[in-house]
């Protein structure tokens, strides 16, 4: 088990659309993708369902159809990708997403503030075209 997970939504977007950036000007659809990623289509699905309703990814329909990136690659941020499938981030809270504490000082405040803090910035600079 890792410290820090990603739920597999996320996960699968981003490797999705890291995926399709590689692969442009061709398309890709949920069911290749789904084979490359050894995922559930239906969850894929659903994913793709998220993303297409912000924007970042238009449907194509035919032979030669399937999903491609409504912006250039080198735009689209890891964060961005993240906050359509998890939600918007808030620094600074408690990181274990609790309204109130049974202590006077929080015990992990301080530092996994500061950690995600550090990784809510590596993945603003992490792009689709990094990779």
């Amino acid at each position: 088990m890792n410290l820090v997970n990603l739920s597999e939504a996320t996960s699968l977007a981003l490797h999705s659309l890291v995926l399709i950036a590689k692969k442009q000007p061709l398309r890709m659809n949920v069911k290749v993708l789904a084979e490359k990623l050894n995922a559930s289509q239906a969850h894929l699905a659903k994913v793709f369902q998220k993303l297409s309703k912000a924007g970042l990814v238009k449907s194509v329909r035919g032979p030669a159809g399937g999903f491609e990136l409504n912006k250039p690659a080198d735009q689209i941020t890891f964060i961005e990708i993240y906050e359509i499938i998890e939600g918007k981030i808030v620094l600074g809270k408690c990181p274990l997403g609790k309204s109130q504490c049974p202590f006077q000082k929080c015990i992990f405040s301080p530092e996994l503030n500061k950690i995600s803090a550090n990784l809510y910035e590596i993945f603003k600079k992490m792009k689709l075209s990094d990779f």
